[in-house]
């Protein structure tokens, strides 16, 4: 049935399908085209990213299969599967990475964030604004005591929502905008002391997460990884998640 939708009519959950399709015949190769075709048609389609990550982690391709639990986890971190196979695809990495924890208020504040998408907090952000002019209306019309207190203390409380609200929506729409951290896609990748270099600070392997800190050099970049080093890599060595 789906191989009957002309090209041009199929949108990313068709192409999702397909993939699915063909993953389960064991055609690898066309089930990742697949799922590529599906990120092109929503590049923010995050089950076509879980559904490449895996198909590329049974390739052994542990950079690529990284690369995409990432960036679905970047449009939907609360997602269980990709948390856990994320996790493991980690565990295969050759470097030991000893990652600082996180701040329990931050990590909080992140799973708060992520029980909604940006449009669903921008939405509720303005639907507490309505409420508190409500509430400031009470206030301002009514001459009943109790009522004017319920509604200034109404108003009052929905304009901390409104706040609230406008930071989850910024929160969200910073991490999934994030480009400012790569994943290494080669087996071994040299940091080097300065562009083009000869002096190698440290070897990195396929799958390590880096923090870019410097793109401005031509086929460059400048790197920083968990421990606090900073070195140089060829662009071509890494990919943005």
């Amino acid at each position: 049935m789906l191989l009957q939708i002309p090209e041009k009519d199929r949108n990313a959950q068709d192409w999702l399908l397909l993939g699915n399709l063909y993953d389960e015949k064991g055609e690898k190769d066309n089930a990742i085209f697949m799922y590529q075709k599906a990120l092109f048609a929503d590049k923010k389609y995050y089950k076509a990213y879980y559904n490449l990550g895996n198909a590329y982690f049974r390739e052994h391709n542990i950079g690529k299969a990284i690369l995409n639990y990432e960036r679905a986890l970047k449009l939907d971190p609360l997602d269980e599967d990709a948390k856990a196979n994320l996790e493991y695809a980690n565990s295969l990495i050759k470097d030991e990475v000893v990652e600082e924890p996180e701040l329990f208020f931050v990590t909080w504040w992140h799973a708060f964030v992520s029980v909604m998408g940006i449009d669903a907090w921008a939405v509720t952000a303005v639907v507490f604004f309505v409420l508190a002019l409500v509430g400031a209306g009470l206030y301002f019309v009514n001459r009943n005591r109790v009522v004017r207190r319920v509604g200034i203390t109404a108003s009052v409380l929905f304009l901390f929502f409104v706040i609230v609200a406008n930071l989850a929506a910024v929160s969200m729409y910073s991490r999934v905008n994030d480009e400012g951290k790569a994943i290494v896609l080669k087996e071994e990748v040299s940091l080097m002391n300065a562009p083009g270099a000869s002096k190698v600070l440290i070897k990195v392997h396929e799958g390590r997460k880096v923090a870019i800190t410097d793109d401005s050099v031509d086929k460059w970049i400048e790197v920083e990884l968990e421990d606090g080093t900073v070195g140089w890599v060829k662009s071509d060595d890494i990919e943005r998640i």
